[in-house]
């Protein structure tokens, strides 16, 4: 992946939109490309057919993802939606946007909570319980996994090594990520870039969902 390692960052603050532009940076290529769009005010990506569905997550701003005129879904910070294949689909922004996109493939497997075309907050997704991690899988397949995560406090995970490059959307309240033998405090709205074969952990300071972004090659 094309970003920092090791350290908290802000996908909102690093990608900042410019005046009547519209910017993409990707991240990671492949079948589950990851991309980072930003969207100046009143700027449009014009609607086109893809074969594949796009999970997108908003991490500042406001965006309309729109199929045609009569269909419009409006996501704001935090919100999120996987677009229908084999239909127009375009963004457009009033006041600006940065938002990541995810490619997802026909195959791929969609938690069956989840419809292309509904706007969901990855938030609520989960449930706090007493003591306890709750996952649920988002979508995955042999080259990617999305999954997110409520911690309980005092709840995490062990020191481990991922199979492969991961990127943390931490989503709510307040945890520490333990990597290469330094601890990181993060909180909603940043971000954490862990390399293949890193060694971390999670600790859940106070309740801590997070969303993690797994690529595997």
């Amino acid at each position: 992946m094309k970003e920092k390692t090791g350290e908290v960052f802000s996908i909102a603050k690093d990608n900042a939109p410019v005046p009547g532009c519209t910017i993409s940076k990707e991240v990671c290529g492949g079948e589950n490309s990851i991309t980072y769009f930003s969207l100046a005010k009143n700027t449009d990506i014009s609607a086109e057919i893809y074969p594949y569905h796009k999970l997108l997550v908003v991490a500042d701003g406001s965006v309309i993802v729109y199929e045609t005129d009569s269909f419009r879904k409006t996501l704001e910070v935090g919100d999120s939606t996987i677009t229908p294949t084999d239909t127009p689909v375009g963004m457009r922004t009033s006041d600006g946007a940065v938002y990541t996109e995810i490619s997802i493939r026909r195959e791929d497997i969609v938690n069956e909570t989840i419809n292309a075309g509904e706007v969901f907050k990855l938030a609520e997704l989960v449930p706090y319980q007493e003591g306890k991690i709750v996952n649920m899988d988002i979508v995955h397949n042999d080259k990617m996994k999305f999954v997110v995560m409520a911690f309980d406090e005092g709840t995490g995970l062990s020191e481990h090594a991922a199979p492969g490059e991961a990127i943390i959307f931490a989503l709510d309240g307040e945890g520490i990520i333990g990597y290469e033998g330094t601890d990181h405090a993060i909180q909603a709205g940043e971000n954490f870039h862990f390399a293949k074969a890193g060694i971390h952990n999670v600790k859940a300071v106070k309740q801590f969902k997070m969303a993690l972004l797994l690529t595997l090659e």
